[in-house]
């Protein structure tokens, strides 16, 4: 296969979340396991925003042939995510744009907010409004620097729909999709469904596993490493490289968690989608039937609270573990990669 028809293969940084590495650290291990590419998603990957160290972590990568991404959080003002510690949305999002650029990135992931917002005082609606005058402001920042904002379909934030309303009224000349496909989950979404409407608008990637199966309230969910969830890979991976064939796949891996109810049977849970297409809801529910919860072992500290004495360094080694047998499922099962052939 070659570089020309390959997908690129990686992981995003919130799959070591538990190591706490920086950049250096980080770059160093996705060259050890021959990957393509790493998403630096958040500004704490970074021990300085200083132009020096910044061309340094430029510098690293291109030496060990990686491509890299840059990535913040939350830009939306009105979203209960947003956290005003680096100035005016527009001031934030500008700052990893310039960030991005300076490491040799040509995208910059970022997010509209959370599932929170659905079933707040605002409609969602109103916070893709907000959202996309926010990306508004820094369309000339984006279009000098070469960084295009692809904005992910966050933890239940956006449908793919809206997520691509989103997009279009912005304008996709500088604003693009970052996929993410553990998150639809928790707006009802099979993720086939996002590939369909967001792969077109894709520059980068969240690749995640999930177990879904039946419950008494609806279903239930679950993010596993890739590979023991009831998403079909691969026949995903055929879609994808029709869509987008351009963007890598990288893995964000959040195992350590308990499942999470998705109740759809109760009444209320449809205040937060009034707008829901049937037909795409029916295809979730279809990949609900046809699932199971987990039958393997799973350590569960990945929540807030107290842990027993060795939970978290239990959890870091099989944040590693799960990590790494993923993307060894991708490159042995799913043929996803290009430098691990060399």
């Amino acid at each position: 296969m070659s570089p020309e028809t390959g997908i690129r293969l990686g992981f995003d940084t919130y799959s070591l979340r538990a190591f706490r590495w920086k950049a250096a650290k980080l770059i160093d291990y996705a060259a050890s396991l021959k990957l393509d590419t790493i998403q630096l998603s958040s500004l704490n990957d970074f021990e300085s925003f200083e132009p020096v160290y910044l061309q340094g972590v430029h510098d690293q990568a291109a030496r060990l042939g990686l491509v890299l991404d840059g990535g913040i959080g939350c830009i939306c003002p009105s979203s209960k995510s947003w956290s005003n510690k680096d100035g005016t949305p527009p001031e934030y999002l500008s700052k990893g744009l310039r960030v991005a650029k300076a490491i040799g990135a040509t995208s910059m992931r970022c997010y509209m907010g959370s599932s929170e917002d659905r079933l707040g005082p605002k409609p969602i609606e109103e916070h893709i409004e907000n959202t996309v005058k926010v990306l508004k402001a820094v369309r000339s920042l984006s279009l000098d620097l070469g960084v295009k904002v692809a904005v992910e379909n966050h933890s239940g934030d956006m449908q793919a729909r809206e997520l691509k309303m989103l997009i279009e009224e912005a304008g996709r000349d500088f604003v693009a999709a970052n996929l993410d496909t553990g998150n639809p989950m928790w707006v009802v979404e099979d993720p086939f469904v996002t590939l369909e409407v967001l792969g077109p608008y894709t520059v980068t990637t969240h690749i995640r596993d999930s177990i879904v199966f039946e419950h008494p309230r609806g279903a239930a969910a679950q993010w596993v490493a890739l590979g023991d969830g009831s998403i079909d890979f691969k026949k995903f991976v055929p879609r994808f490289r029709e869509l987008c064939p351009h963007a890598a796949m990288q893995l964000e891996n959040i195992t350590g968690r308990p499942p999470r109810l998705v109740p759809y049977l109760d009444p209320s849970f449809w205040k937060a989608f009034p707008k829901a297409n049937g037909a795409e809801f029916a295809r979730f529910v279809a990949l609900a039937k046809s699932g199971h919860p987990l039958m393997d072992a799973m350590i569960v500290a990945d929540v807030p609270g107290k842990h027993a004495p060795g939970y978290d360094d239990a959890l870091r080694e099989q944040e590693r573990f799960d990590l790494e047998r993923g993307l060894e499922y991708a490159k042995n099962t799913l043929g996803i990669g290009i430098r691990w052939r060399s």
